[in-house]
């Protein structure tokens, strides 16, 4: 949830359990932070030699993936998945080198902290006011054989951070005042353990539903697989609610492991002569990140939208679906019908859930570290 809790420390252990077990592993990147504990667990595992990289005639040091790729270890260690990397690096961002080292077929131990993780950004800025910068996608996450919490009470971790255990004496006390308020690390820790436990529960009913009705998901026309949970997101070209729907899509496909799609209908008045540049702006950035999530985005023309979702829904196998709540007139509503009571009424079969419409986010505070 935080830094300081043990992330590292815990990453090393396994890694030594492993060691002893006869598995190669070694050291990409290890974040000590000067920290006794963590080098004390470093120990004498095998370290790959960073790569020095010049940026601003300033020297950073990065994970040498190549030489990683070129070691081929059965296993390797990189810190601080959330990572941006030095301009002139292979990749933007570390996780991208993690995803180039498991498409190579070595496995990896990596950590990151819970407020990192794309599909909870707005959870946590309400929570928090934190805004956080670096994030990653979930997608990378669902590639994860076993995720482990490491939990920490918050007056344990401040108690480190007095001790002078996660930074230096000059930055306790902004830390405490800033991103170490007990509210903000209790708020961090909650989201966290929330997150397992909505991952166990969904996964569970998941394989319920699938033991009981193993035949009852019709393969889709694109790939003859049965799954046994598919989600669909309804996006629209009206971009302030688009990201937070599609964020909660990915926790809830994550959660059962299931695969989705932002679905995105656009009707004779949408075509892109029509819609404001902003809007297509917006539009564009919000398919990026559905992709980044994990998604896979379907864009369909149709005159009525909520049938199109709901024959979409039908020929893929939906059994979930991710509404945002509309703000149309009430009178509106009771004379057409709103979006959302027409799709059930049209696809009684799928789970919706409806997404809360927020007028405003908090105000970003102080970036998490």
């Amino acid at each position: 949830m935080a830094a300081g809790v043990g992330k590292t420390v815990a990453m090393l252990r396994d890694a030594r359990r492993l060691r002893d077990e006869g598995i190669d592993v070694v050291c990409g990147f290890v974040e000590t932070h000067g920290r006794a504990e963590t080098l004390a667990e470093l120990g004498d595992l095998p370290v790959v030699p960073r790569r020095t990289v010049v940026y601003r005639e300033v020297p950073f040091e990065e994970l040498d993936l190549d030489a990683v790729l070129a070691r081929r270890p059965d296993v390797v260690l990189v810190d601080e998945l959330a990572h941006t990397n030095v301009p002139g690096s292979r990749h933007g961002k570390r996780y991208q080198d993690v995803e180039a080292l498991l498409d190579a077929g070595i496995s990896v131990l990596s950590a990151l902290n819970v407020q990192h993780l794309e599909s909870l950004h707005d959870m946590v800025l309400r929570a928090t006011g934190i805004d956080v910068r670096e994030r990653v996608p979930d997608r990378i996450l669902h590639r994860a054989d076993e995720i482990v919490v490491v939990d920490v009470a918050p007056g344990e971790l401040q108690e480190r951070l007095r001790a002078g255990k996660i930074y230096a004496p000059a930055k306790v006390e902004r830390a405490l005042q800033s991103f170490f308020r007990a509210e903000n690390l209790t708020a961090l820790r909650q989201i966290a353990l929330r997150e397992v436990a909505n991952a166990v529960e969904l996964r569970a009913r998941a394989r319920l539903r699938a033991s009981r009705a193993p035949d009852a998901q019709a393969p889709g026309p694109d790939d003859g697989v049965a799954d046994a949970e598919r989600v669909m997101v309804s996006m629209s070209s009206i971009p302030s609610a688009t990201q937070r729907l599609m964020r909660h899509g990915a926790r809830l496909a994550g959660g059962i492991n299931a695969r989705w799609f932002v679905v995105y209908v656009r009707t004779p008045g949408e075509a892109p002569e029509r819609i404001a540049s902003p809007v297509l702006r917006s539009l564009t950035e919000n398919i990026r990140l559905a992709r980044e999530l994990g998604a896979e985005v379907v864009r369909l023309e149709g005159d009525d939208v909520a049938e199109t979702l709901a024959g979409f829904a039908k020929e893929r196998g939906i059994t979930h679906a991710v509404f945002g709540r509309t703000r149309q007139p009430v009178w509106r509503e009771r004379l057409f019908g709103s979006l959302l009571d027409r799709f059930m009424r049209l696809a009684p079969e799928v789970d919706v859930l409806v997404v809360g419409a927020r007028d405003a986010d908090p105000k970003p505070g102080s970036e998490a570290p």
